[in-house]
């Protein structure tokens, strides 16, 4: 299972209280992760990536053993510990302002 951290206001839309876990086939990258996400809890489709071009939307960064992976290839593998569940996948929104 695979570990993933939201946002509080994803939490809410998802209606969860803490993190969430998914299951995902196959090899462990940021598409499969935001895919199994997306079917598990329709109500965060288009939230995290647009539903057309299913790109990042410009201010949601990703973040797992303390390293930003918010432009890798969203098919890079994703660290073995987030693969195996010992660290969670951190979805971030970014701040912005002056």
């Amino acid at each position: 299972m695979i570990r993933v951290e939201l946002p509080a206001h994803l939490r809410t839309l998802a209606r969860v209280q803490d993190e969430i876990e998914v299951d995902v086939p196959g090899p462990v990258t940021l598409r499969s992760v935001l895919d199994a996400v997306e079917a598990r809890y329709p109500t965060l489709c288009g939230t995290i990536r647009d539903q057309v071009t299913r790109e990042r939307r410009p201010f949601v960064r990703f973040f797992a053993c303390e390293e930003d992976l918010s432009h890798l290839s969203v098919d890079a593998p994703l660290p073995d510990l987030v693969a195996t569940g010992v660290e969670p996948l951190s979805i971030v929104g970014a701040l912005a302002g002056g």
